[in-house]
């Protein structure tokens, strides 16, 4: 049979991390291609009592159809939970539960873009989001990011005409690059859109994950509390496999949003929500946030090192205080598609920077997560993909540094 496919689908495409995933599956290959949480942190024994108790105390309702916007206890926890950590005011109603933060992209798409409208992105940016946004066929604009955030100059120029629709950043430890918007370039992102019809989209699944530097940056909605929507995850500070994000609108917006989920499936899983909130209030999320700030942290700081150790000086990287991921730069004209193949050889794995660009630019840069390894599983990995790339750029160089007998810091850079 031969499916008339919608046309929309031409131009999106299958999630190349999902796919390089397939590749790396063999158990002897070291991946740093994931942008996956450490599962050693996962709260297991206590979501088992969560789960225990919602059943046992209230199994009928918990497993009974529920109301699109969400667990109402799960959506105040939300907004307490920004008043304090955030310093923002969010009222429980302005939160709707969504399956993901993943599905937050996919109903801001079907509620906002119509074919052929601007979408501005980070350059690198998200892949979910483009892949995400994609279906609804927009035209992606792109604002380079510098080592404190987007280059405003570029973005004044972008929304001068007020034509862009959206504008989706990830301003905390951003995937890919890692970096984050200084408070000034938050201030300054936020004076450049005042006065616009571009709604901002403040992406934060990373936010508490911070284990360096200022721990209370400002958010973006402090700067501008119209024409802004937020979006949060469990995801990264509780575990993943639940699926529990959520949006943040203003009351005409999530009206729309709710109208779209309740059309796509009409509500998060309650089961989900009912142990999420019960594991919450029985347990310290902070304490729980802290063991993962401090995992992470060294295990950033064991990579970077390594990186430092038996990376040529031609190769950058940037140093993030938080946060997930690490982005490398190759020597111009160095191809991190064919450097993924050799790699694979080499049983190392990651991600290269390529598909984070709607424009085709970036291939001669790669993405590498820490958060998913044990530090001799960096140590090990990092030396394997250190060796991968001398190979890869010796016929490019005449004279690659050796490899030092003693670790060292590994360089920054802007992306």
């Amino acid at each position: 049979m031969s499916a008339r496919f919608a046309k929309r689908m031409d131009s999106v495409h299958r999630s190349f991390i999902r796919e390089i995933l397939k590749v790396t599956a063999e158990p002897d290959v070291i991946s740093f291609a994931g942008g996956l949480p450490n599962p050693a942190l996962f709260p297991v024994k206590e979501m088992s009592r969560a789960a225990a108790k919602v059943i046992e105390n209230d199994g009928q309702t918990a497993l009974q159809y529920s109301t699109t916007e969400g667990y109402a206890p799960l959506r105040q926890f939300i907004a307490a939970r920004y008043a304090e950590k955030k310093g923002i005011k969010v009222e429980p109603d302005e939160i709707l539960i969504t399956t993901g933060s993943q599905q937050c992209l996919d109903l801001i798409g079907k509620v906002f873009i119509d074919p052929g409208d601007k979408v501005l992105i980070e350059r690198p940016g998200y892949l979910g989001a483009i892949q995400a946004f994609s279906v609804f066929e927009p035209k992606f604009e792109t604002i380079p990011l510098e080592e404190d955030g987007p280059d405003i100059p570029d973005m004044e120029k972008v929304l001068a005409d007020d034509d862009v629709k959206l504008y989706y950043a990830v301003p905390n430890f951003q995937n890919p690059s890692g970096l984050s918007y200084s408070e000034e370039k938050r201030e300054m992102t936020a004076r450049v859109l005042a006065g616009k019809s571009t709604i901002f989209i403040e992406d934060d699944p990373y936010g508490e994950l911070r284990f360096l530097g200022q721990d209370k940056k400002p958010m973006v909605r402090g700067f501008l509390p119209e024409k802004h929507i937020l979006l949060g995850s469990f995801s990264k500070i509780a575990a993943p496999g639940f699926r529990l994000g959520w949006i943040v609108s203003d009351n005409a917006t999530r009206e729309k949003l709710v109208t779209a989920k309740q059309a796509s499936d009409l509500h998060t899983s309650t089961v989900s929500q009912r142990i999420m909130h019960q594991y919450l209030m029985d347990n310290d999320i902070d304490a729980h946030i802290e063991r993962i700030r401090r995992s992470y942290g060294r295990q950033r700081e064991v990579m970077t090192e390594m990186i430092g150790r038996y990376f040529p000086d031609s190769v950058d990287c940037t140093k993030p205080e938080g946060g997930m991921f690490l982005w490398i730069t190759l020597p111009e004209g160095c191809s991190s598609m064919l450097l993924f193949e050799k790699a694979i050889e080499h049983k190392v794995a990651f991600v290269p920077g390529k598909p984070f660009y709607v424009d085709g630019s970036g291939d001669n840069t790669l993405r590498l997560n820490f958060s998913n390894s044990s530090e001799a599983i960096i140590e090990e990995g990092i030396k394997r993909l250190g060796r991968c790339i001398r190979e890869f750029l010796a016929p490019k160089t005449k004279s690659p540094r050796p490899v030092a007998a003693s670790p060292q810091t590994a360089r920054e850079s802007h992306v």
